[in-house]
């Protein structure tokens, strides 16, 4: 008989986490204002915001930051990081950073401009925010199988050259300082880019003379897919494959706090020496010297362990294989959820879970809140609030997909804690059409509003029930 599939690591550690009751759920929320960033975390029993920051760390990585060297300036810690990024990532320049917003921020400030335009494959929230807060357009160009949720493409994250073909000839090059390739593609649903598809942009970036970076959060993870749907490469190793993909990319935003298993961290990766220089002094002016860029050196030689780890196969099978786990579970219930499982998350398409909600209501995010007071769950809402409004008319912004994601973090939950959110969720969908409203918007910030946004339950008029 085949011995049953079992996880790659023991446990040594343990936190406890506390059942609520559905009385206490539902004055949390209300006071939090409907908004699940508000919640305190004694207030969740499962916590699905984000998989960002909220993993494990083994002991190597522990290990290693009881070694760390917490220098100013030229700390071993960070030449142990500079070597880790080149052996697994090929880059020769890179620069330490606190997160992965802060990468984009100096990136960002030493390329885009007002008046420029930055296609790539559905822009995740804060690129595409530090983007249009330059007054600069992020234009999606991702092929139109990842708005599906019930087709079965392996590689939803991909991006439609002739869309992205159709930007680079639209607009004069110095209007397009990158090409932004997503892996995986979180807005998507958490879907993966194929080499062929990352060695086809690059050729085309080459051509119109625009360099290609990568926001690499998951980039591990899309590497795993590789390995698993694409052909000629089962047999090559994730480190293989991971040094093969940034061969078709210039440069790449980082962060650490996903596939590098940390719980901060970020980095710019590059190969451009001179894009380096410029990007240094917006590092000192945002981030710190060049040498630590607002990490302690513990959290580099944690980051340095973490990427070795985060790309070895056992790792990666094991935690993409719970993420199919919770999929597959909840798919059991007739419940549509994005397809196929995304490597980090799983992604429930709530226009086909509320049907009967407008979509002025937040068809998502009442998704959201309704499995947290079923079960203390906090999942995220990946539609209509983080789409933002449009910067020139300020009118909401409806997405091809309105989704709750629910966010694996790495090493933390076992297979008892999938069973109960595909039970939680079955309960919700099972009562889906006493959900009679959804939210209305009653404070809003003008850029990436889902953060602190403050709702209240809609207020049906006669007209409308």
């Amino acid at each position: 008989m085949e011995l049953p599939f079992s996880e790659s690591y023991k446990i040594k550690m343990v936190e406890p986490i506390r059942k609520s009751t559905r009385e206490e759920r539902e004055r949390w929320i209300k006071e939090a204002k409907y908004n699940l960033f508000n919640l305190r975390s004694d207030q969740v029993f499962i916590d699905l915001l984000t998989d960002s920051g909220t993993g494990a760390m083994s002991d190597r990585q522990w290990a290693a930051m009881m070694l760390g060297d917490e220098s100013y300036a030229g700390a071993s810690s960070y030449y142990n990081l500079k070597n880790a990024i080149k052996n697994i990532l090929g880059f020769d320049y890179f620069l330490p950073t606190h997160q992965g917003r802060a990468a984009e921020n100096v990136l960002f400030s030493a390329l885009v401009k007002e008046g420029d335009v930055v296609p790539g494959n559905s822009h995740f929230d804060t690129t595409k925010g530090h983007i249009e807060f330059r007054k600069a357009s992020a234009i999606d160009c991702t092929i139109d199988e990842a708005f599906d949720t019930t087709l079965d493409h392996p590689f939803k994250g991909n991006l439609d050259l002739n869309k992205l073909e159709h930007v680079l000839v639209s607009n004069p090059k110095e209007n397009i300082p990158m090409i932004i390739v997503t892996v995986t593609c979180n807005s998507s649903g958490g879907q993966p880019v194929s080499l062929q598809n990352m060695r086809d942009v690059y050729a085309m970036a080459k051509k119109y003379g625009i360099r290609v970076i990568f926001d690499s959060a998951r980039f591990a993870e899309n590497a795993y897919f590789i390995k698993m749907r694409e052909e000629g490469y089962a047999d090559k190793s994730i480190k293989d494959i991971v040094k093969e993909m940034y061969t078709y990319a210039d440069g790449m935003t980082m962060s650490s706090k996903k596939d590098a298993i940390v719980n901060m961290g970020g980095f710019i990766a590059l190969k451009e020496e001179d894009l380096f220089k410029k990007a240094c002094q917006f590092n000192i002016i945002y981030e710190g010297f060049i040498t630590y860029g607002g990490m302690s050196g513990r959290d580099m030689n944690a980051l340095a362990q973490g990427l070795d780890e985060g790309t070895e196969f056992d790792y990666l099978e094991t935690r993409i294989k719970q993420v199919a786990y919770l999929g597959q579970k909840i798919k059991e219930y007739g419940i549509t959820i994005q397809e196929p499982f995304g490597g980090h998350a799983i992604f429930i398409d709530a226009k086909k879970f509320l049907p009967h909600l407008p979509k002025e209501e937040y068809v998502a995010q009442t998704l959201a809140v309704e499995l947290y007071k079923e079960a203390g769950i906090r999942g995220v809402e990946i539609g209509t609030l983080l789409a933002d409004r449009d910067p020139v008319t300020r009118e909401n912004r409806y997405p091809a997909l309105e989704l709750v994601r629910l966010a694996i973090p790495r090493r933390v939950y076992t297979n008892n804690h999938m069973d109960v959110i595909a039970v939680a969720l079955k309960n919700v969908f099972d009562r889906r059409e006493s959900i009679k409203q959804g939210y209305k918007i009653l404070d809003e910030a003008p850029i990436m509003r889902h953060f602190t946004v403050e709702l209240a339950p809609a207020v049906k008029t006669e007209a409308t029930v």
